[in-house]
């Protein structure tokens, strides 16, 4: 195995696994770290935690076990995955993952690589971009776990980290690959742990990738994907593209929305126009809590035959999700719309549904797991960065979207242009 990747949530570790597949870098992606033994026999495997907002010492632990599995698999290089807009506070998890993966490994230098262009997200001297924006001028000042209010990345991990950060500014990358492996070496020979990347364009991360071929830990988005695995299948002569394996199955569909970034917002707002859709009653999570399910199961059970699948969404503005935090709490309140959708996924795969599509990182997860989604190959490509996947062993099919990605009409373009 060349690459093993260790990412923080589940619709980042889909994310990072489409990126690997559509450059030439056959993929498995596993959920969670197996309990059993046993070689895997792909060029990399991608592990999906949930770690990205749970206990520093949780997230270390979990982190450390699929670090300890992948060499187990012989792995080359390691690549720790998190969201390509750092959603990690100043006490978030990012810095300490990094600390222990690199003692874990004997090294002492990464790279912070988030970047991924084709979806907006630029770094320019060592800031990260959203669009034309800051990243704390973004929608992500907003996010109700990780709120963002500095776009600087080396003060970002220097917070949560135990070292100092360099960076290799967009005039190096301009030079090509050699200049960036001295740049690095240069920074190394200064004791500078994490080491910042410039990136604008694709071109940036093939740049990189080239440049990062023999660096034991890596880390950062999806992006940095691209320049590995595209440089990886022209050394090897790989075919591009094998998401054959992950076509969706056929059967009854539905969404599930527990997103409340601004692009699914407007990506809900586009959806209930053409497709049955209900909101999630918060008061009625802490009533009782399964009746509740069952009545949005039957609702969802009764549009089965709908042209456009059936969506409820947990999805509201910013004004309307503080007053709810307000009320009941921003854990309790996030937790507890996690559980409802896991509850009314598990009663509507119980009742014959087959395709998930599911916006949000920590619905994604906790849906995943509730299904009982060990491994599954990855399939065509819906949106940069969200794919279809389809389970290794059941007839399950799911599409898991990161809160900011794709379009305005994500939701319906997974159905229209992959039918099944």
């Amino acid at each position: 195995m060349q690459l093993g990747v260790i990412a923080d949530d589940f619709t980042g570790a889909t994310d990072i696994a489409s990126f690997l597949v559509r450059n030439g870098m056959p993929t498995v992606q596993l959920n969670g770290v197996p309990m059993r033994g046993g070689l895997v026999d792909s060029d990399a495997v991608v592990i999906s935690l949930k770690t990205r907002s749970c206990p520093a010492e949780e997230a270390i632990s979990q982190s450390l076990a699929a670090l300890r599995w992948l060499q187990d698999q012989g792995c080359q290089q390691f690549y720790f995955k998190y969201c390509s807009t750092f959603d990690s506070t100043a006490t978030g998890n990012i810095g300490p993952v990094l600390d222990a993966l690199l003692e874990a490994l004997n090294e002492t230098q990464t790279v912070i690589s988030p970047a991924l262009p084709v979806n907006g997200r630029t770094v320019y001297q060592g800031y990260l971009f959203v669009g034309n924006q800051l990243l704390n001028e973004s929608g992500m000042r907003h996010h109700p776990v990780t709120p963002m209010d500095d776009a600087h990345l080396g003060r970002l991990i220097e917070r949560q980290g135990q070292g100092k950060a360099g960076l290799v500014a967009y005039p190096t990358l301009e030079q090509g690959p050699k200049a960036v492996a001295a740049e690095l070496n240069a920074l190394a020979d200064l004791e500078i742990r994490y080491i910042v990347l410039d990136a604008l364009n694709e071109q940036h991360l093939l740049t990189q990738g080239i440049a990062l071929r023999e660096m034991k830990l890596v880390s950062g988005g999806s992006g940095l994907a691209i320049g590995l695995a595209r440089d990886w299948a022209q050394r090897h002569g790989a075919q591009r593209d094998s998401s054959q394996a992950g076509m969706p199955v056929a059967g009854p569909a539905v969404v599930l929305s527990g997103s409340c970034s601004l692009m699914t917002n407007t990506q809900v707002a586009a959806y209930r126009e053409v497709a049955p859709s209900r909101a999630v009653e918060l008061s009625a999570c802490f009533g009782n809590f399964t009746a509740y399910v069952d009545t949005l199961c039957a609702w969802v059970d009764a549009h089965r035959a709908s042209p456009l699948a059936p969506m409820v969404y947990a999805t509201t503005e910013p004004e309307a999700l503080q007053r709810i935090q307000h009320e009941y709490g921003n854990k309790a309140s996030s937790e507890r719309v996690e559980q409802l959708f896991a509850a009314l996924a598990a009663a509507l795969k119980a009742k014959g549904f087959s395709r998930f599509i599911i916006a949000g990182g920590e619905t994604s997860s906790i849906v995943a797991q509730t299904l009982g989604v060990e491994a599954f190959h990855i399939g065509p490509v819906i949106s940069p960065g969200v794919p279809w996947v389809r389970d290794t062993q059941q007839p399950l099919s799911l599409a898991l979207k990161s809160g900011n990605f794709g379009d305005p009409q994500f939701f319906a373009r997974a159905q229209q242009e992959f039918p099944v």
